[in-house]
Protein backbone atom coordinates (compact mmCIF):
# COMPACT_ATOMS: atom_id res chain seq x y z
CA UNK A 1 0.00 0.00 0.00
CA UNK A 2 1.52 3.31 -1.13
CA UNK A 3 1.22 6.85 0.86
CA UNK A 4 -1.28 8.15 -1.52
CA UNK A 5 -3.75 5.25 -0.89
CA UNK A 6 -3.23 5.86 2.78
CA UNK A 7 -3.83 9.76 2.67
CA UNK A 8 -6.98 9.06 0.15
CA UNK A 9 -8.50 6.45 2.38
CA UNK A 10 -8.34 8.50 5.46
CA UNK A 11 -9.62 11.72 3.99
CA UNK A 12 -12.59 9.13 2.74
CA UNK A 13 -13.09 8.25 6.43
CA UNK A 14 -12.86 11.67 7.55
CA UNK A 15 -15.45 12.74 4.95
CA UNK A 16 -17.70 10.18 5.97
CA UNK A 17 -17.71 10.70 9.78
CA UNK A 18 -18.15 14.35 9.13
CA UNK A 19 -21.30 13.50 6.60
CA UNK A 20 -22.49 11.09 9.53
CA UNK A 21 -22.03 14.30 12.31
CA UNK A 22 -23.77 16.84 9.87
CA UNK A 23 -26.96 14.55 9.35
CA UNK A 24 -27.12 13.76 12.75
CA UNK A 25 -27.13 17.71 13.67
CA UNK A 26 -30.05 18.74 11.09
CA UNK A 27 -33.47 18.79 12.69
CA UNK A 28 -35.75 16.40 11.87
CA UNK A 29 -38.62 16.43 9.86
CA UNK A 30 -40.01 13.61 10.32
CA UNK A 31 -40.39 10.63 8.76
CA UNK A 32 -36.48 9.50 8.65
CA UNK A 33 -35.55 12.06 10.66
CA UNK A 34 -37.35 10.63 13.81
CA UNK A 35 -34.65 7.66 13.66
CA UNK A 36 -32.21 9.64 15.90
CA UNK A 37 -34.74 10.24 18.88
CA UNK A 38 -35.98 13.61 17.84
CA UNK A 39 -33.87 17.16 18.54
CA UNK A 40 -30.49 16.36 19.15
CA UNK A 41 -29.23 19.33 19.30
CA UNK A 42 -32.40 21.94 20.94
CA UNK A 43 -30.41 25.09 20.26
CA UNK A 44 -30.00 24.96 17.08
CA UNK A 45 -33.34 25.94 16.23
CA UNK A 46 -32.80 28.85 13.64
CA UNK A 47 -34.06 28.09 9.99
CA UNK A 48 -30.64 30.13 8.88
CA UNK A 49 -28.57 27.60 11.07
CA UNK A 50 -30.10 24.33 9.34
CA UNK A 51 -29.61 26.20 5.77
CA UNK A 52 -26.01 26.01 6.71
CA UNK A 53 -25.73 22.94 7.88
CA UNK A 54 -27.82 21.55 5.03
CA UNK A 55 -25.22 23.24 2.24
CA UNK A 56 -22.45 22.02 4.34
CA UNK A 57 -23.91 18.42 4.14
CA UNK A 58 -24.03 19.03 0.61
CA UNK A 59 -20.64 20.18 0.09
CA UNK A 60 -19.63 16.64 2.39
CA UNK A 61 -21.78 14.59 0.28
CA UNK A 62 -19.65 15.90 -3.08
CA UNK A 63 -16.15 15.40 -1.38
CA UNK A 64 -17.19 12.32 -0.42
CA UNK A 65 -17.78 11.19 -3.59
CA UNK A 66 -14.65 12.96 -5.17
CA UNK A 67 -12.74 10.61 -2.44
CA UNK A 68 -14.49 7.50 -3.23
CA UNK A 69 -13.63 7.70 -7.06
CA UNK A 70 -10.16 9.03 -6.51
CA UNK A 71 -9.41 5.92 -3.99
CA UNK A 72 -10.46 3.50 -6.90
CA UNK A 73 -8.84 5.08 -9.71
CA UNK A 74 -5.81 4.97 -7.11
CA UNK A 75 -6.40 1.55 -6.16
CA UNK A 76 -7.04 0.59 -10.22
CA UNK A 77 -3.92 2.32 -11.16
CA UNK A 78 -1.91 0.95 -8.60
CA UNK A 79 -1.61 -2.71 -9.44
Amino acid sequence: MGILEIISGVLLIACSVVIILLVLAQQPSGGMGAIGGGDMFADMSSRSTDAKVAQVTKFAGIAFFVFAVAVSAINAFAK
